[in-house]
């Protein structure tokens, strides 16, 4: 696969939701983007609160905006606030550099675009995203 499908996309969303739910945590809301950062799927629990949408792109937008998973995205901005603060300012303020964010990867290693997750802990929040996008048959990249 070289590109990512509305459907696999949708699976990786509803698998994301699913596990939210199964693991009784606070509403989620999930976004895929694909290769070149445009929204394939976005979806919210109900009782999703209003920002839920722009974080969970934040997460997604900066794990592909930079080719890194969130993990390392936070490690990286906690050593060097000053370069994520100029990187947040040419952003126009579209980066959040915590878990939650996770590159959707081929099994040959390309990327194929990112998952954003938020509502819960950013921990618990990656652990959704990595379900699903493993249940998409693909590879997850936290960063880790």
């Amino acid at each position: 696969m070289k590109t990512l499908t509305l459907s696999v996309a949708d699976t990786i969303v509803d698998k994301t939701l699913e596990k939210g739910r199964e693991l009784k945590l606070a509403p989620l809301t999930v976004i895929v983007l694909d290769a070149g950062g445009q929204t394939k799927v976005i979806k919210r629990d109900d009782g999703s609160s209003l920002l839920r949408p722009e974080i969970a792109m934040g997460k997604a937008w900066g794990t592909l905006g930079m080719g890194f998973g969130g993990r390392d995205l936070a490690r990286r901005a906690a050593k060097a606030p000053a370069f994520f603060g100029a990187l947040s300012d040419m952003s126009g303020g579209r980066m959040v550099p915590v878990p939650g964010g996770v590159l959707i990867q081929s099994d040959a290693g390309d990327i194929l675009g990112a998952v954003g997750v938020t509502g819960d802990t950013s921990e618990n929040d990656e652990a959704c995203a990595v379900y699903g996008i493993r249940s998409a048959n693909l590879t997850p990249d936290t960063g880790d």
